[in-house]
């Protein structure tokens, strides 16, 4: 049996993530030197506000296609958001 294909998980749950999408994972999976630089490279690479990174970060976490493509990042930072629901 052949070894399944890593486009598979598309079949699974619909269409592939977006290249915009991928990209905002991308960039939140990187490690950042110091302060500014993740906003900048944010801009830089993205074309789009850091405002608007973080809105099209915190819907990706719902998204299956954005779990499939990148569960360690999106689990991460699952963990984090209920971590600071349940402080509130």
């Amino acid at each position: 049996m052949p070894a399944p294909h890593p486009d598979d998980d598309a079949d699974v749950y619909g269409p592939e993530l977006p290249e915009r999408d991928r990209a905002v994972l991308a960039v939140e999976r990187q490690s950042w030197a110091g302060p500014g630089s993740k906003e900048r490279a944010i801009r830089e690479q993205l074309g789009i506000s850091p405002t608007r990174f973080y809105q099209l970060l915190n819907a990706l976490l719902d998204d299956e296609r954005a779990l499939a493509h990148d569960p360690v990042t999106v689990n991460r930072l699952r963990r984090v958001r209920d971590a600071r629901r349940e402080r509130r």
